[in-house]
């Protein structure tokens, strides 16, 4: 990991937090995105005991964001090897009671931000024969209520990580990983969609196989394959990690 050089958005929370850590700890180079600086610069200071580890604060359903991350990287470690996008928006509602507003944000924060990163990303991260792994959703698959740019949002970026797999390999692996129900502040905005929110967030743990919710650490064990040599012969896929919640459906 020492000579890896990786983008992360999403970092500052949940599973984000949880992949930047880990991958710091491994001595990975670490180049970190979220929209709340002082969460930031908090973990910074947790990680770069373990790493050189740089925070740009944006929004990157702008695609300015997303080309600063670009430049900053490499302005920082001459490289990018890899990027691993997490950022995410619910915009919850059905189609005809969601605000314009709501669903342009949604699909720029989930779906398109992807987009800009991997336009301004891709010659580098060509360069190095890296990789990159987007964080998408069950919801790729399943429908929710409620969750109607949510789930448009996560099918169309699984569908555009397996087409970019194909105009980029054998350059770069691309993969999306699809996670369940996990323990982060999200599951707990997404349950607002639902009655009873508890009861909502307690059923999705029963409904695993497993019988609990994931963990961030769950989702950053299985990026950190992902992204290594051990997986040097995946690409184009969209793997679940829900505890089993697709296999009992």
């Amino acid at each position: 990991m020492k000579n890896q050089a990786i983008i992360i958005t999403g970092a500052t929370s949940g599973m984000g937090k949880a992949i930047a850590t880990l991958l710091a700890q491994k001595g990975a180079r670490l180049l970190l995105n979220g929209r709340d600086e002082h969460k930031g610069k908090d973990l910074v200071g947790e990680l770069k005991k373990w790493s050189d580890v740089v925070f740009i604060a944006g929004d990157v359903s702008k695609p300015e964001t997303n080309e600063q991350l670009v430049r900053e990287t490499i302005t920082h470690f001459g490289k990018i090897t890899g990027a691993i996008t997490n950022a995410g928006s619910l915009g919850l509602g059905s189609v005809t009671n969601m605000a314009l507003a709501d669903w342009h944000y949604t699909l720029n924060t989930n779906l398109n931000s992807f987009f800009y990163l991997t336009k301004y990303a891709i010659p580098h991260i060509k360069n190095e024969k890296g990789f990159i792994v987007a964080n998408a959703s069950i919801a790729a698959f399943k429908s929710f209520p409620n969750h109607a740019a949510y789930c448009a949002s996560k099918a169309a970026l699984v569908s555009l990580v397996k087409q970019m797999a194909v105009d980029y390999g054998p350059d770069i692996r691309i993969n999306a990983i699809c996670p369940g129900p996990v323990n982060t502040p999200l599951i707990w905005d997404s349950a607002k969609a639902f009655p009873n929110p508890d009861a909502a967030v307690s059923d999705a743990a029963k409904a695993t196989l497993l019988k609990r919710l994931g963990e961030p650490e769950d989702i950053a064990n299985l990026v950190e394959f992902l992204i290594s040599e051990k997986a040097s012969w995946i690409t184009g896929t969209a793997i679940t990690i829900d505890g089993g919640i697709m296999a009992s459906r």
